[in-house]
């Protein structure tokens, strides 16, 4: 046994009637990895939040560096050298690198002014120690996500961290990103900083973690060396079952064609895009990060414009100058951005769920049906079986993999001809994601054009009865999904 940073004593948390923490124990020594994982709604947040000021425990003991601490915020817990790196980035785009870093801890000179040039010195110190070569002058905005990751790593080495948890650090970033990710959890490792890593992608956990554990309804039941534990026996720790569907069975044959893209182009962006899709059949557009598939998907969606091309809907040519006009013609899609784009937050989740089809529940006069509204809201959350079943919540409040179920519901409502889904089960749990993969392949057996985007190609080969492989703005190959690797995919994406 390693010397102990950090140790957890029957933590308990409830939210008025819901318990979400129940008797939690743990320990972490100092200069190791360890990976929490669970289903959504689990408690990672809330136990992270605990560790890291933002929460309170109803009961237990927080002990770190050998003594018992209570923290009352957040400045508490980084004054003590506890840091969160959270999955939506805390950065100020319009602001430089440096000033990021150093944010409210700016050095002045004698007359209270910024001294610029220290600034900028002693941000580039911190990332020459990380060994990495970046412009500490530049504005964060201009700079890619995976280097924003590294900049709020950055920041919580200037504040002398000896622990630093990081919530889902990768579910935006390129395989490449990922790796120099891991490097830098190597760097912090070696320099006893202890890391606790919250992941749902399993092998991730499996190739950085010394420990696994494992949270199930607020209750932990399972700590384990990585080495000692299989990711089957994870998962069934996870979900209190084996799930070995996964990714449900692909279509047997092809129906009538749903739509077709023939020759989208966008100048700089993408050209030549051609494609065509059926019913019962889910077609993937796999690629590198920046390769145009998101970009293909909101030039069909109408959020944003493109100079040339032809979308045939069921053999009718549309067409789309702006989304509203997409939902009127049939075609949906479901964003990779939930939160700033896919959701309204602060809005209960009957609303949310009903947003791209209002006009179905209000009378020629005006008015809101509500009772109408009611009953399709709560057929979605049984359907779809959002935890809690209570469509009067606002969906802040839910769990990421719940969030993600909302909204996939608001574009099932909004009953499509074509769905296009980016990213579906970013940020979602094993149990949610087997879900969403079912309920995608049932709306492609009833008729529905579905494309899938994702960055994960097990999901791509698993889910997909055809790949589109994107490069450079354009597709290299479409390839039938019949023992298809990642191997042949991959060529095709970088050659």
């Amino acid at each position: 046994m390693g010397e102990m940073l950090l140790q957890l004593e029957g933590i308990s948390k409830s939210f008025v009637s819901n318990k979400v923490l129940d008797a939690v124990s743990a320990e972490f020594e100092k200069g190791k990895c360890y990976a929490v994982v669970g289903e959504n709604g689990a408690g990672k947040s809330t136990l992270m939040k605990i560790i890291g000021g933002i929460y309170r425990p109803d009961a237990g003991k927080v002990l770190f560096e050998g003594k018992e601490v209570h923290f009352f915020s957040a400045s508490d817990a980084i004054a003590a050298g506890i840091s969160i790196v959270h999955q939506e980035l805390s950065l100020a785009g319009n602001l430089s690198v440096a000033q990021n870093i150093f944010c409210h801890r700016e050095f002045v000179n004698g007359l209270g002014f910024i001294n610029w040039n220290r600034l900028y010195l002693e941000a580039e110190k911190i990332f020459e120690q990380m060994g990495v070569k970046i412009d500490t002058r530049k504005k964060v905005g201009k700079l890619s996500v995976g280097m924003q990751q590294t900049i709020e790593i950055g920041k919580a080495l200037s504040l002398k961290s000896k622990l630093i948890i990081m919530d889902e650090p990768t579910s935006a970033l390129s395989e490449k990103e990922v790796d120099h990710l891991y490097g830098i959890i190597t760097w912090l490792k070696d320099r006893g900083v202890t890391v606790i890593f919250i992941s749902h992608k399993l092998a991730e956990v499996f190739r950085i973690a010394e420990r696994i554990i494992v949270l199930r309804d607020g209750v932990l039941v399972g700590s384990e060396e990585t080495g000692r534990i299989t990711r089957d026996e994870v998962i069934r720790l996870m979900v209190g079952r084996h799930i070995t569907d996964l990714f449900p069975e692909k279509a047997a044959s092809r129906g009538d064609v749903v739509f077709e893209a023939k020759n989208m182009s966008r100048k700089g962006v993408f050209s030549g895009i051609s494609f065509s899709l059926s019913e019962r059949e889910i077609l993937g557009f796999a690629g590198l990060v920046g390769a145009g598939r998101s970009e293909v998907a909101r030039a069909i969606f109408g959020a944003d414009k493109m100079d040339a091309g032809e979308l045939v809907l069921r053999g009718k040519k549309v067409r789309i100058g702006n989304p509203r006009e997409a939902i009127k013609q049939g075609i949906c899609y479901l964003t990779e951005d939930r939160k700033s784009l896919g959701l309204f937050l602060s809005m209960k989740v009957k609303s949310n769920i009903v947003a791209a089809a209002l006009q179905n529940f209000v009378t020629r006069m005006g008015f809101y049906l509500p009772r109408k509204i009611k009953q399709q809201s709560m057929r979605f959350v049984q359907a779809m079986e959002i935890r809690p079943f209570d469509d009067e919540i606002n969906v802040m409040s839910l769990s990421g993999g719940n969030q993600q179920k909302t909204l996939l519901a608001k574009w099932l409502c909004a009953e499509p001809k074509l769905l296009i889904a980016d990213e579906p089960t970013r940020g979602v749990d094993v149990g949610a994601k087997a879900k969403i993969h079912k309920d995608l392949r049932a709306l492609a057996e009833s008729g529905v054009g579905v494309i899938v985007i994702s960055s994960e190609l097990p999901e791509i080969l698993g889910l997909c009865d055809r790949v589109a492989v994107f490069r450079e703005g354009t597709i290299s190959a479409i390839l039938q999904n019949r023992n298809l690797g990642q191997e042949e995919v991959m060529r095709h994406a970088t050659k």
